[in-house]
């Protein structure tokens, strides 16, 4: 049994919140080349930063035709919580989650694989990444990981439950998505204010170079389901 043709493969949706961030992820495709790997329909989205920034953005681009039953994959930066991690670390989320509840991933081992061979040195933590309105520091960080989770940004669960329930775009109950965060700072390496991300050059490194990583996850959705 053969996957569905390439055709057939649901589009790719890339939301990331911050212009640092789109930056990284810019693909030669935008530029009229389409790059090696990459879906013949897919987009990165900036949606701005804080969950209803994402929430209003993820709506709007899903509704539009051309992404009808897109999978979506959240990324960016965010805030390791767990002692040891350091910056340019991974975090592929095998759930995100908000006061609305939790969403679930698809293809996380996958993924993380993809990413150990994107990024070779870069260890990648799989976990909970849960979504916050605002950055986090000091004890409510030592609060979320006490309730398991390993990482936290704004925008993440925000994107994942507007893509399969909060969304008004049709199919979010069936559609895949993935959440790959890179870490700028953890525990031992606290952020003194969101701006000192534009000084991540490590980070900023490592989310250039995930994108083929991504690629691989979205060819992935085409096997046949057991």
């Amino acid at each position: 049994m053969t996957g569905r043709p390439d055709e057939a493969a649901p589009p790719l949706l890339i939301a990331c919140a911050l212009r640092i961030e789109r930056t990284a992820l810019r693909s030669t495709s935008y530029r009229g080349v389409r790059e090696s790997g990459a879906p013949e329909r897919h987009e990165v989205l900036r949606t701005g930063m804080g969950p209803r920034a994402a929430e209003r953005a993820v709506d709007r681009k899903l509704a539009e035709p051309r992404l009808h039953g897109a999978a979506v994959l959240a990324t960016g930066f965010c805030a390791g919580l767990l002692p040891g991690m350091s910056p340019g670390d991974l975090i592929v989320a095998e759930e995100t989650r908000d006061p609305r509840g939790t969403v679930a991933c698809a293809g996380t081992a996958l993924l993380a694989e993809a990413l150990a061979r994107a990024v070779p040195g870069r260890t990648v933590h799989l976990g909970a990444l849960t979504g916050s309105d605002h950055v986090v520091r000091g004890q409510e960080r030592a609060q979320l990981r006490a309730d398991g989770a390993i990482g936290v940004d704004m925008e993440s669960a925000a994107t994942l439950w507007t893509a399969t329930r909060g969304g008004s775009a049709p199919g979010g109950a069936d559609r895949p998505v993935a959440a790959v965060r890179v870490i700028v700072d953890a525990p031992e390496h606290e952020l003194v204010r969101i701006g000192t991300v534009r000084g991540g050059i490590s980070a900023f490194r490592v989310l250039r170079a995930v994108l083929p990583a991504f690629y691989e996850w979205h060819r992935s959705l085409l096997l046949p389901r057991r």
